[in-house]
């Protein structure tokens, strides 16, 4: 398919050679062309300019952006997209004190979440999430990553990523998937969290490996949940599979996790709400990625991610969603970027670097996502009109995206 835009108001995101991930001053910069063409052919950006260097072209299909925006497609570096039913009841009982710990403590939370999913079929469960996936789409979500996690048995962990992967199959967003079997201890291994450690880096990641059913590997290294012990075996463990890390820390506490990351190469470290200098120094000079979840914080009234601190400490950061049924019920992407322009302090530059081309390094997307560059895929979101692009968080809880574009193809 031949696609024209034209009349752009403001092209945003346009790199001729594109880095893999921008941090620290960089990330205040975003590159634009006002009053720009886009020309997309066979699902992938060929070419654009100002309008007055337009060519002319014949058998195009056209769209007259006029005052409108264009930029990349977000690229939601972390989800929990597969998931059965809901926990509204958890939100009640949040808002009537308990703690999230306390919740999960009288066995809500993951685990409930987990025995949910155990009664659900493969089929209900894929009719579920595609519903979502579908969604987000329409929200502007061009690629995204979809974690396991609340299966939390060999059957069921399988069943998450067998589902996760037949969305892969069937739709054309891009997505990644990442198997989180280390996300709680079960109940039945309430007293024996080393024998579910000998499931999870044994059958487990056998099984997946033989199915080649996920790309990456994952766990939550926390207080309560798993040590940095358990997180450096796991993903010793995954090497041996192929699998790189991405992984869940310091939500609660900072108790080593980040270190541990970056010692074994994880393509990112998710959370951060709560962050330490020593944290900080071990991800200068790596190549993880730091990703931030402010939907999340929102949700759970916890600390947000200190975005400037990375950023101003010369690191890169990414935004996500954290789209899950317990703590952020949401896979709005462009809320995640108004709440960082509103909660962490971010510029608008800022978000939508790490919501677009930063994103699509956390998921190992860098080539063919995050930017407008000739080349890569054309998922492209095309806004309403309005004035300028920081109107995109300034007007949190309007939607203001008139047309979302993958591969070529408006949805």
């Amino acid at each position: 398919m031949k696609l024209l835009l034209y009349n752009i108001k403001e092209l945003l995101q346009v790199r001729e050679q594109a880095p893999a991930k921008v941090a620290g001053a960089d990330m205040a910069i975003l590159p634009t062309l006002k009053n720009a063409w886009l020309l997309v052919q066979d699902g992938k950006i060929t070419d654009y300019g100002t309008m007055d260097t337009l060519p002319v072209l014949e058998e195009f299909k056209t769209i007259d952006c006029a005052g409108k925006m264009v930029f990349p497609a977000w690229c939601d570096s972390h989800s929990h997209l597969v998931y059965a039913g809901n926990r509204e009841q958890e939100f009640v009982d949040r808002i009537n004190g308990l703690s999230y710990q306390e919740i999960a403590a009288k066995g809500g939370g993951i685990l409930n979440s987990a025995k949910k999913l155990q009664e659900t079929s493969e089929a209900s469960l894929y009719a579920q999430s595609a519903k979502r996936l579908e969604a987000v789409m329409k929200m502007g979500t061009g690629a995204i990553e979809i974690k396991s996690g609340y299966g939390l048995t060999v059957e069921a962990e399988l069943k998450m990523l067998r589902v996760a992967k037949k969305l892969q199959t069937n739709y054309p967003v891009a997505i990644k998937i990442t198997f989180l079997g280390a996300h709680a201890v079960p109940a039945a291994y309430k007293d024996n969290k080393d024998g579910y450690m000998d499931l999870v880096c044994g059958e487990m990641l056998q099984k997946i490996s033989e199915e080649k059913l996920a790309d990456y590997v994952d766990i939550f290294c926390e207080e309560g949940y798993f040590t940095v012990a358990d997180t450096e075996r796991l993903l010793t463990a995954a090497a041996k599979h192929g699998l790189a890390p991405k992984i869940h820390v310091n939500q609660f506490n900072a108790i080593g996790g980040v270190a541990a990351g970056v010692k074994h190469k994880a393509l990112s470290v998710d959370h951060l709400e709560v962050l330490t200098d020593d944290d900080i120094a071990a991800l200068k000079g790596s190549d993880t990625m730091p990703v931030a979840l402010p939907s999340c914080s929102y949700f759970l009234s916890i600390p947000y991610t200190p975005g400037r601190k990375l950023i101003e400490a010369g690191l890169p950061l990414a935004l996500a969603t954290d789209y899950n049924p317990g703590s952020t019920p949401s896979g709005n992407m462009s809320f995640v970027v108004a709440t960082a322009c509103i909660k962490m302090k971010l510029t608008p530059e800022e978000a939508i670097n790490a919501a677009t081309i930063n994103g699509a390094y956390a998921m190992g997307l860098s080539e063919t996502h995050g930017s407008i560059t000739k080349g890569k895929i054309a998922n492209l979101i095309i806004t309403k009109p309005i004035p300028s692009y920081g109107y995109l968080p300034y007007a949190f809880g309007s939607n203001c995206i008139d047309t979302v574009i993958i591969n070529g193809k408006a949805i």
